[in-house]
């Protein structure tokens, strides 16, 4: 999936634009549908573990890709509810 591959390389980078942020979810949500955001929120949990049992320096970026992830969830969530 491209988005692993942009996010890996945000936090190799160590920044993130919000709009890079938003365009990833969307796309992979076209994708692949909101199992995909659910793979990804996943992948980013485990890989966020790993990174703070090492006390890499890209923590709080992994961590705000997760909790970006965990937002778009909660926002897709509800508009399917309020639908």
């Amino acid at each position: 999936m491209r988005a692993f591959d942009i996010i890996a390389a945000s936090i190799r980078s160590g920044h993130a634009h919000p709009t890079t942020v938003l365009n990833t979810l969307i796309e992979a949500e076209n994708e692949g549908g909101l199992g995909a955001i659910r793979q990804i929120e996943r992948h980013l949990s485990v890989g966020l573990r790993a990174l703070q049992d090492r006390q890499h320096p890209q923590s709080p970026l992994a961590r705000a890709w997760l909790n970006a992830t965990r937002a778009y969830l909660v926002t897709q969530a509800e508009r399917r509810h309020a639908v």
